[in-house]
């Protein structure tokens, strides 16, 4: 994984492909871990049970493109993933 914390991949595939990547971030999400590679690089996701997602699709002239982002929060260690409380008392 670069120190920045981001990978990177883009390149052109055939939709059998793209629907085997698109499988198996689906499996990823299920059990809770993605995994992505590419030239050495190599970076593991781990979903929370609430994932934002957004799907933007744009059509101009004769190109058509669909974005899919899913985000989520990581957990730290230790935190059970609701946020903190508070006691109010009188």
């Amino acid at each position: 994984m670069a120190d920045d914390g981001k990978f990177v991949f883009e390149s052109l595939q055939d939709k059998e492909t793209i629907k085997d990547y698109l499988h198996a971030l689906i499996d990823g999400v299920d059990k809770g871990k993605i995994v992505l590679s590419s030239n050495g690089e190599e970076i593991v996701l781990h979903p929370n049970e609430l994932v934002r997602f957004a799907v933007k699709v744009k059509k101009k002239g004769g190109s058509s493109s669909l974005n899919v982002r899913i985000a989520w929060k990581d957990k730290r260690k230790g935190d059970d993933g609701y946020s903190d409380t508070i006691k109010i008392s009188s």
